[in-house]
């Protein structure tokens, strides 16, 4: 870590004057380079205050001083052939988890309005499994269709991987938006996952998009990566531009390959959130599970970049109590998002 002595007065300002031309340019419609990317994360933690002042300036002018409130619903739980390192649904994890098939039809439907009661305008049903079976499209479907005709609230499904004719039938049924990560960079992504390939989550992605859905794609810090591969995947997902990009900061859970990882500091953890935000200013930034060990007492600051979070729990990991998240809000001077279509 760089001192504050070692810092110049030339220096502070040089690196001041380099946020905001990193702004700027995302501003601009410009992209992303490697080194600035580089830059940004590997900025000496004194200057995180300048560094979080230049992110804001993108989300005010993309997003305003408002916040977008998720809710997530584990509608189906420990039952996936996938071989994910970070998961504790994972075939190879050893976790104690509740293990069930998809829910039923009352409660999806508690939970869209318990989503609705904390003012959340997204509902993100999340299946684990490599990719729906046809029953589960034939319960699913005609669940969101009702729950789209009771309530003004965009439903956000996580299905795993996607035909083009899955797609279609979501959006038919009145899908939103899907949820499909590609969680790290493309170099990495062998170190976390075999049963499936970044090119198939890709393909996924371009389902969705073809079948009219919005995306949702973001990914998980901490695995292990480098901070290149941190950029690489903050530069990818700028070319894909997701209308909402969770970032996640990895929960090391007993019982998975990566339960020893996850030593993040609360600074660096606010550097990848400018990151993201220099990369995607239009998408919606979400600071997804691991936002409270990872950031502790600065979680306020992660919304001067992010302009979302999860109200309630995540997927087998609890978040904090939804009356913190609003006080956290409020003391920032920002508001909730109440319309799903603003």
């Amino acid at each position: 870590m760089t001192t504050v002595e070692s810092i110049t007065a030339g220096q502070i300002e040089e690196f001041r004057q380099l946020w905001q031309d990193i702004a700027d340019k995302a501003l601009d419609g410009g992209k992303l380079t490697r080194a600035e990317g580089l830059a940004v994360l590997q900025a000496p933690d004194e200057q995180i205050l300048d560094l979080l002042a230049a992110a804001y300036r993108v989300r005010l002018r993309y997003h305003g001083n408002r916040v977008r409130l998720n809710l997530l619903i584990n509608a189906k739980s420990g039952i996936c052939p996938e071989d994910c390192a970070y998961c504790s649904q994972s075939r190879i994890s050893s976790a104690e988890i509740p293990k069930y098939p998809l829910v039923d039809r009352e409660e999806l439907l508690r939970g869209a309005q318990t989503a609705v009661e904390r003012q959340a305008t997204m509902y993100c049903i999340v299946l684990a499994g490599r990719s729906p079976k046809a029953k589960e499209l034939d319960a699913l479907c005609p669940v969101v269709t009702e729950i789209k005709s009771q309530w003004n609230i965009k439903v956000c499904v996580s299905p795993g991987l996607l035909s083009r004719e899955q797609a279609d039938r979501l959006k038919a049924a009145g899908v939103d938006r899907i949820n499909h990560n590609l969680n790290t960079s493309r170099r990495y992504y062998d170190r976390i996952c075999s049963t499936h390939s970044y090119d198939d989550r890709l393909a996924t992605l371009r389902a969705a998009r073809d079948a009219g859905l919005e995306l949702c794609c973001g990914g998980i810090i901490g695995m292990g990566e480098s901070p290149e591969d941190v950029v690489d995947f903050a530069i990818e997902l700028g070319e894909l531009r997701p209308e909402s990009l969770p970032i996640n900061f990895l929960i090391p859970i007993p019982g998975t390959p990566l339960e020893n990882q996850g030593d993040l500091s609360h600074l660096y953890c606010l550097k990848v959130l400018s990151l993201l935000r220099f990369a995607s200013p239009a998408s919606n930034l979400r600071i997804a599970a691991g936002r409270e060990l990872h950031l502790g007492p600065l979680q306020p600051l992660g919304l001067y970049p992010a302009n979302s979070i999860f109200v309630g729990d995540y997927l087998t990991t609890k978040g904090q109590p939804p009356e913190e998240d609003y006080r956290m809000i409020e003391s920032l001077g920002m508001e909730v998002v109440l319309d799903p279509h603003s």
